[in-house]
């Protein structure tokens, strides 16, 4: 397994390795033993799977209270995946960082606990698992803007299928303070 860091400390990108031969190919999804031996500690306690068309955009979502830590990973398909740190006095408030997440890469991405998290489809079809660190909770579901100007996301689509919630989500700026997570260093 490599673990590769991105802009935003503690976001990674997870590449395990996978053995191939004429028949297919196997990896470990995931492995406590390997993750926690890397310094990646987390405890999963939901996993879900979205399959969206080509042009849908999910996100940008986040859990307050009651955060959720992904672990994300594209089945079938390609994904534009992408973090925001949106905790309050983080040095990197409003930073983002995006990877190509495909079933070919066999990429995993780590969206930490504090962190606002979206993907868009670039392919016909895409197959999406999420493992979570925090069971879904409808009162702490939140969002912000998938196109916020203050975050400079460079999304490859420009008019995206989003849902009815996506497209009400405020700008960050309009996030009430009490609702959005706190840094901890």
């Amino acid at each position: 397994m490599k673990v590769i860091q991105t802009s935003l400390p503690g976001a990674l990108v997870i590449e395990p390795q996978v053995f191939g031969d004429a028949r297919g190919f196997f990896y470990e999804s995931y492995n406590e033993a390997k993750y926690i031996a890397a310094g990646i500690r987390m405890h999963f306690v939901q996993s879900n799977v979205s399959r969206s068309s080509k042009g849908v955009l999910r996100g940008l979502h986040y859990q307050w209270p009651n955060p959720q830590g992904k672990l994300v990973s594209v089945l079938e398909g390609e994904v534009y995946d992408v973090a925001v740190d949106i905790r309050r006095g983080s040095p990197t408030f409003g930073q983002w960082a995006g990877v190509m997440l495909t079933a070919e890469n066999h990429r995993h991405f780590w969206v930490p606990e504090g962190f606002a998290h979206g993907f868009c489809v670039l392919s016909d079809h895409a197959t999406f698992t999420y493992q979570c660190t925090a069971a879904y909770d409808a009162k702490a579901d939140a969002g912000v803007r998938w196109d916020d100007a203050s975050l400079g996301i460079d999304w490859p689509i420009s008019n995206p299928q989003l849902s009815e919630k996506d497209l009400k989500a405020p700008l960050l700026s309009d996030v009430p303070t009490e609702r959005l997570p706190t840094f901890t260093p």
